[in-house]
């Protein structure tokens, strides 16, 4: 399990640098179908921002998404990168919300009653 230096866990994550993407296995029994969403949002954020694009779970259960960029790589965009992180959050709020849930339920194992 990867986490960050606090008890927060990532989830997935690409890097245009190495071209690469990661899924956390320990998130290996979430649906295929969002699997698969995730791996096109991370790599499709990487390709228009660049940089490296991380979706984190908080210690609460909630949805980070971080970005980062190499100190001289000027070809980063701050500023698509920000409008990017906002569109996946509007696009795709059921989806978060729904992996909130799940991170809630079966890692954190909360008992959710029914009016959440």
């Amino acid at each position: 399990m990867v986490m960050c230096e606090d008890k927060r866990i990532v989830l997935c994550g690409a890097n245009a640098y190495e071209q690469k993407y990661y899924f956390n296995e320990k998130f290996d029994k979430i649906p295929q179908s969002i699997k698969d969403e995730l791996h096109i949002i991370c790599v499709l954020f990487t390709e228009e921002a660049g940089g490296v694009f991380t979706i984190v779970f908080e210690e609460d259960g909630s949805i980070s998404f971080e970005t980062d960029a190499e100190e001289d790589d000027l070809l980063y965009d701050e500023i698509s990168s920000g409008l990017l992180v906002g569109e996946i959050r509007r696009n795709r709020q059921e989806m978060l919300e729904a992996l909130q849930l799940y991170y809630r339920v079966f890692i954190l194992h909360e008992e959710i009653q029914e009016d959440e």
